[in-house]
C-alpha cells in the first residue's frame, strides 16, 4: 500500500462531504495514493488528471457506504478508483470522442503537468505488471493487482472488491498458481505454449508487504 494508513478525520468519508474544510483535508490527504493508483494504469498525464478528479467526486456519491469496520479509508478509495478506472476504460471502447478530456486539459497548469509526468515514469514498472496480469481471468487479476501492485493486504483487497476474505486468498492462489505454471511452461522449451508472449516475472507475484 502507499505508505502507512494515516490518521482519519472525524466520521471518515461522510462528514468529509458535508464539510468543505474536512474535505479539503480528505482530499490533501489521499489525492497522491489516488494519483499514484492511476497512474499505474494509463500512460497519460491528462487523462490521469481527469480520472483523479472523477474518483474524488464519486466519494460525493459513495461516501454513506464507508464502513470503518472493513477497511481502511484506502482500501475504500481503491474500490472506487477501481470502478471509475473500469468505466473509462469502456467508456473508451465504445465512444472515438474524447472531448471531455480535451475541456480537462485547459484547466490544467504546466507545472501540474510536469508533476503527473513524473508519476507516471515513477509507475512504469506498475503498468508492466499490470500488462503480465491481463491473461487472467478478471477475478483472480483484480485481486493479484491490488495485491501486488497496489500493496493492499488481502483484507483491504477484499474490502476494495467487496468480497469476503476467503475468496480473495482463494483468487490470489488461484492466480499466483496460473502464473507459475505459466512460467514454468515458458521455461521448458518441449511445453506447449499456453500464450503468445513472454511468460511474466513470478517474482512480482511476492513484490509485496510481508512476503518474500
Amino acid at each position: 500500500m502507499d505508505g502507512a494508513e494515516p490518521e482519519r478525520l472525524r466520521g471518515g468519508p461522510a462528514d468529509a462531504v458535508r464539510d468543505p474544510e474536512l474535505f479539503e483535508a480528505f482530499y490533501r490527504r489521499h489525492v497522491d495514493a489516488v494519483v499514484r493508483f492511476v497512474a499505474r494504469r494509463v500512460d497519460d498525464p491528462h487523462t490521469a488528471a481527469d480520472l483523479t478528479a472523477e474518483i474524488f467526486l464519486a466519494v460525493l456519491d459513495s461516501a454513506h457506504t464507508y464502513r470503518p469496520r472493513l477497511g481502511s479509508e484506502t482500501a475504500w478509495l481503491y474500490g472506487i478508483a477501481r470502478n471509475v478506472v473500469s468505466s473509462e476504460r469502456r467508456r473508451i471502447a465504445r465512444e472515438a470522442e474524447r472531448d471531455r478530456r480535451f475541456s480537462g486539459r485547459r484547466l490544467l497548469e504546466p507545472d501540474d503537468i510536469v508533476r503527473i509526468e513524473d508519476k507516471l515514469d515513477a509507475e512504469s514498472p506498475g503498468r508492466r505488471a499490470l500488462a503480465a496480469l491481463e491473461r487472467l481471468p478478471e477475478g483472480e487479476r483484480a485481486v493479484l493487482e491490488l495485491i501486488v501492485v497496489d500493496q493492499l493486504t488481502i483484507p483491504e483487497a477484499a474490502t476494495a472488491l467487496g468480497i469476503r476474505q476467503v475468496t480473495a486468498r482463494v483468487r490470489l492462489h488461484r492466480a499466483r498458481k496460473a502464473l507459475r505454471g505459466e512460467a514454468d511452461s515458458g521455461a521448458n522449451p518441449g511445453a506447449a505454449p499456453k500464450a503468445v508472449g513472454t511468460p511474466p516475472d513470478t517474482s512480482l507475484l511476492y513484490v509485496r508487504r510481508g512476503e518474500a
